[in-house]
């Protein structure tokens, strides 16, 4: 029997996916910049045997609602925002088994200093340290840093493709596992034989150095992907180790659960290679009615405006410009191609701005799971039975009550019919997965490994 995975879904950040919901008189979030408060998460987090915390990010200003960020700053919509890769450090000085899943945009990041800090990040966490791999989505990010805008959807995975083969050849081909032979009474810490430049010279990345970091333990982190579109699938299915993915519907979800690894298998590696996060937001009580109740409880502080600032952004409409019950012209999208897709399956082709906000419960179009903590465990296992996910990416709603609420009310629940582990397991974070701490052979990554 599959056990169900748990993540903690959040952003270093005020407002992260339901909007509003920090101005409730019990959220903690506003804390996000004390790093007490990021200690205490993780602690909590390990007591409750959850398997990680899963950190968004963004490098940009969700500016697509009203042509400015005025509305961003207002609602704290992801806005202010910090480095969410400081904190992985301190948190794992406190714990021993949480993992770190932590988003960073390829797109800017220069691959030579990315290598050496997600390695260092694997060093200092004892390899728990995974990489969610985007190319971003906000024009606002790119004009940044100096560019006209994004470049076009397909364009980001093209680049991407080439920038995971510079990292894959500094993680994996640098340094042999034997190179670091620390003898003292020679003077010798590692055997230059065994450690060698990279060359490579490509279309967008030019590189002629060594890896400035001997093997960590995973040497590659473990990778995570979040586009679900049909590039993106594509993309997941050659280099995605874990998978997150958003929708509505389980029946949906499971058309792309089984495209993705579908798409694996014919890549020459084998379905079961990729574990499948469904974002989730779960509001629960001992009771039907107290879980109702909480959810109107959190429904007054929720932010519809907020709700639409981020998905004017995410989906690259400026839903500003729109009345109520207007037809929304999607046209082609440069932001996230999967979201406006799961947007058209769930309201139709002809969907409104009324259409939306009616999807927007507690402030984000993640429609959330409310019930009792029997029904809430009910539901879990439906979606792992019948879409053939593996866990779920919880999305914080009143902090830290909500994780609270699942540790204390749905986990014991799924322990008991056998579908939640009831201590950790050793090893790294791909250890505690896939049972190796290391890509598999078949893994694109690995022909690069050194030897």
């Amino acid at each position: 029997m599959r056990e169900i995975r748990f993540n903690a879904f959040d952003m270093n950040c005020v407002g992260h996916i339901q909007q509003g919901l920090w101005a409730h008189p019990r959220d903690q979030s506003h804390r996000y910049a004390e790093l007490r408060y990021w200690t205490d998460y993780a602690k909590r987090l390990e007591k409750g045997l959850f398997d990680g915390i899963f950190f968004a990010d963004v490098v940009g200003v969700n500016d697509v609602y009203g042509g400015d960020g005025a509305a961003a700053l207002k609602g704290a919509v992801q806005l202010p925002v910090n480095d969410p890769m400081l904190l992985v450090p301190a948190m794992a000085a406190v714990t021993e088994h949480l993992s770190f899943g932590v988003t960073a945009n390829l797109t800017y990041e220069t691959p030579f200093l990315f290598a050496r800090r997600m390695s260092t990040l694997d060093h200092l966490t004892g390899g728990r340290i995974g990489w969610n791999i985007v190319t971003g989505y906000l024009d606002s990010a790119a004009k940044a840093i100096g560019l006209e805008g994004m470049a076009a959807h397909d364009d980001r995975y093209d680049l991407a493709d080439e920038y995971m083969e510079v990292m894959y050849r500094l993680w994996e081909g640098s340094w042999d596992d034997d190179a670091v032979v620390f003898d003292r009474a020679n003077h010798v810490y590692a055997d230059p034989s065994k450690v060698r430049k990279i060359h490579h010279q490509g279309k967008q990345y030019h590189l002629n150095a060594i890896h400035l970091c001997e093997p960590s333990p995973q040497r590659t982190p473990v990778l995570y992907q979040a586009g679900s579109s049909t590039r993106g699938r594509q993309f997941a299915a050659s280099h995605a180790e874990c998978v997150f993915v958003n929708g509505q519907k389980i029946d949906g979800v499971k058309a792309i659960v089984d495209d993705i690894r579908g798409r694996a298998v014919g890549y020459g590696r084998q379905a079961e290679d990729i574990k499948i996060f469904v974002g989730a937001t779960v509001v629960t009580g001992r009771t039907e009615k107290e879980a109702r109740e909480k959810l109107e409880d959190y429904r007054a502080y929720a932010s519809s405006e907020g709700a639409l600032v981020h998905a004017a952004a995410s989906l690259g409409i400026d839903f500003s410009r729109y009345d109520l019950d207007e037809p929304i012209e999607t046209g082609k999208s440069t932001a996230i191609v999967s979201n406006v897709e799961a947007m058209t399956r769930t309201a139709g082709p002809q969907w409104t701005k009324r259409k939306l906000l009616e999807q927007m419960v507690l402030g984000s179009r993640q429609a959330p799971m409310v019930g009792s903590a029997e029904r809430i465990a009910d539901r879990l296992a439906e979606w792992m039975d019948e879409a053939g996910v593996d866990g779920f990416n919880l999305s914080r709603t009143v902090v830290p009550e909500c994780f609270d609420d699942i540790i204390e009310l749905v986990i014991p629940i799924l322990q008991e019919r056998g579908l939640y582990k009831t201590s950790y397991s050793d090893g790294t974070l791909r250890d505690k997965l896939f049972g190796t701490p290391r890509l598999p052979d078949r893994h694109v990554g690995a022909k690069h490994r050194a030897g």
